[in-house]
């Protein structure tokens, strides 16, 4: 619960921020100089590609919860206690033994919303961020029959 009540503060400390730029960039555009309207210009098109980023990323972690929620009433969610270093982080033998098991898994069923879930677990767990993203967006998209992104194992 406090990830989402930092994550809902952020956000809405970075669309309040997209709001000021926004506005400077309409008050540099209603200067009338050239430089200064280029700089509005610009300015005022930056928040838009952040809120479009915004919209994005809050959109896949809706969607990546929602699967979550869904696996664990099935009782399929990764129940592995791998583990940890001194420091609290995951040993890293042991998510890539972990990794291996759900790697194989996602080959024998590569059409399974629910291996591809499992896989980006283990690839979040093996400290791979990119890919694990790029694993629940395939999840995400064979849980709602969506065009499948690049195939990524």
């Amino acid at each position: 619960m406090g990830g989402k009540i930092t994550y809902v503060f952020l956000a809405t400390v970075l669309v309040l921020v997209f709001g000021v730029v926004a506005m400077e960039g309409v008050l540099l555009l209603l200067t009338g100089e050239p430089a200064a309207m280029g700089m509005g210009a610009v300015a005022f098109v930056l928040p838009f590609l952040g809120g479009w980023f915004l919209w994005a990323n809050t959109r896949f972690a809706r969607d990546a919860n929602r699967l979550a929620q869904e696996l664990a009433a099935e009782g399929g969610l990764p129940d592995e206690d791998l583990a940890r270093t001194p420091g609290g982080r995951i040993d890293r033998d042991a998510a890539d033994a972990a990794f291996a098991r759900r790697q194989a898994e996602t080959e024998e069923a590569p059409d399974d919303w629910r291996t591809w879930f499992r896989l980006a677990v283990a690839y979040r767990d093996a400290r791979d961020t990119p890919r694990a993203r790029k694993a629940m967006q395939r999840a995400i998209a064979l849980h709602d029959g969506r065009p499948l992104p690049a195939h990524t194992t």
